[in-house]
């Protein structure tokens, strides 16, 4: 096996309709801050200068390492779950807490196991995997039954939680696996799509911007990754040729074949959005490609989401559903074809590499990085907002004002009807709140999608019921007991209230109300326009 050394991890996807020239290490335009309103970024958690190019581009104010009070919070690695739980509602940071359970292989690999026992020809894109040393019986006993069959497979063993292509290596003869080591093994695609006779992978970006309501985007770019030997079908001979076999950039780049050719159908390392021409020009189906791509994002998804919504609830215990989520994350699935062009599932990386060696990856990264904040939709209004709400909230929590008042043992029928009634009123003005905030957020994502398109919630219904049922199935297979409370606090799209709905239902409560207070019955008239104030421009 060859021995690499300890470097970046390769290259990410994704494109943004123009991106000017390589700027990766060379002087970048500083731009003058807007009078009106500044939106603060602490961006002392990254390594990568494209962060600290976006952030700049889009006039966001770099603070100091030490301030915890900036609008936007970057780290490359994982955040513990005490800094989510301490930031203000007006923050936002580029991690979700629970998302491990998809991103260490070992965790994917379990919660997978799980996911296919309950919804096997949903979860058809994941190679057979095993863990060990507990799975190390069951392994050995599909070898045998192999061999029984007379049947040959090769299999890859990968480090539980590695990274880079570090520790991963090929093997036929299944006998000389420990039996007490910590690792993954897994089936080897023998038969991959090959291009030029080069075997490949695709890095795709992902951009989650809430757990609850669940919103997932796909970016219609991202980066070919090609190994730097000519593809041949495993044998003991060429088991340890790891450039043939493995596609990462990381291992590959240290070929002397390795091309950094930077025209866009040569190299190493070419664009999803020339593969998806590729494609198209060879007659190939794109939308049932990029659909299959889609679904097997979202499902992966789907597996991840009890996990994250629970954690997430721990961490901001108090917030109502729908809330703007103080969380996002930028994703790097790394997905491989088969020759029948079925994409199967490697590795989610929940830290990608920003790293920029080559101009393919200056353009694509910063397409992802800037559509993703665009998206965001953070504000300078943000924080003003949310310390008036603080201050609001605590003031009727000390006067009383605006609440409810209890109703006593000696309450008449009439009261307790008066009291039903205005609950249901208060419950209905905060479900149209929660709705025309949705709408705002939902017009805010259309004008700002840039190059990203959204895959969760789709808008095909009859996908979308089967998501909904494949997340049932998700809390009732990770939460038990608990799935039942979680769902139910959840913004299912499907169950929806539309704003007239809601105010059919206010101005019943209102005809109710009249009668229980003797007042003469009108009839039905124009909806009542209750006003509540989203904003959906940055510059607020």
């Amino acid at each position: 096996v060859l021995s690499l050394p300890l470097e970046d991890r390769g290259a990410s996807p994704v494109n943004l309709p123009s991106v000017g020239s390589y700027q990766g290490h060379g002087k970048r335009k500083v731009h003058t801050k807007k009078k009106k309103g500044i939106i603060s970024a602490n961006v002392a958690g990254t390594k990568y200068e494209i962060v600290r190019i976006v952030i700049n581009e889009m006039d966001f104010l770099k603070t100091r390492d030490e301030d915890e009070t900036a609008n936007l919070i970057w780290n490359d690695s994982a955040v513990q779950h005490e800094k989510i739980a301490e930031l203000r509602n007006y923050q936002r940071i580029n991690h979700f807490p629970g998302m491990g359970e998809i991103c260490r292989k070992d965790c994917l690999a379990r919660n997978m196991s799980k996911m296919i026992k309950c919804q096997s020809q949903e979860y058809s894109f994941v190679p057979k995997t095993w863990i060990f040393p507990a799975e190390y019986t069951q392994f050995q006993n599909y070898v045998k039954e192999l061999r029984r069959k007379r049947k040959q497979k090769t299999f890859i063993v990968k480090p539980a939680n590695g990274a880079m292509g570090h520790g991963i290596s090929l093997i036929r003869n299944c006998e000389k696996l420990p039996a007490q080591e910590h690792f993954i093994v897994q089936e080897y695609l023998d038969k991959p799509f090959l291009m030029e006779g080069y075997k490949f992978d695709l890095r795709i970006y992902i951009l989650v911007t809430s757990c609850d309501p669940l919103r997932i985007f796909l970016y219609n770019d991202g980066l070919v990754r090609m190994g730097t030997e000519k593809y041949h079908a495993p044998s003991e001979a060429n088991l340890s040729q790891l450039y043939m076999h493995l596609t990462n950039y990381s291992v590959n780049k240290h070929n002397e074949n390795f091309e950094r050719d930077e025209t866009v159908d040569k190299g190493s390392k070419r664009s999803i959005s020339w593969f998806t021409e590729f494609l198209r020009t060879n007659d190939y189906d794109v939308a049932k490609f990029w659909g299959d791509v889609s679904e097997l994002v979202v499902k992966t998804l789907i597996v991840a989401e009890p996990h994250v919504l629970h954690a997430y609830r721990m961490c901001r215990p108090g917030q109502p559903p729908g809330s703007d989520s103080v969380c996002f994350e930028v994703l790097g699935f790394d997905i491989i074809l088969d020759r029948k062009l079925k994409p199967w599932l490697l590795e989610i990386n929940r830290a990608p590499s920003f790293g920029t060696d080559q101009k393919i990856d200056f353009d694509v990264k910063r397409g992802v990085l800037l559509n993703a904040l665009k998206l965001l939709n953070i504000r300078a209004s943000d924080k003003k907002r949310n310390l008036a709400q603080q201050k609001a909230e605590a003031q009727r929590r000390l006067y009383g004002h605006g609440s409810i008042k209890k109703l006593s043992a000696a309450s008449s029928d009439w009261e307790r009807q008066r009291h039903t009634l205005e609950r249901r009123r208060e419950e209905l003005k905060e479900r149209l709140a929660q709705v025309r905030k949705q709408i705002c957020r939902e017009a805010h994502e259309k004008q700002h999608l840039g190059n990203y398109r959204r895959i969760y919630p789709p808008d095909d219904k009859l996908l979308l019921e089967k998501y909904e049922s494949l997340l049932s199935s998700a809390f009732q297979t990770f939460l038990a007991g608990r799935a039942a409370s979680l769902q139910k606090e959840m913004n299912n799209p499907l169950k929806q209230m539309k704003e007239e709905d809601i105010l059919d239902l206010l101005e019943q409560c209102e005809l109710d109300d009249e009668k229980l207070m003797g007042k003469s019955s009108r009839q039905r008239g124009p909806k009542q326009i209750l006003h509540f104030n989203f904003e959906l421009s940055k510059n607020s």
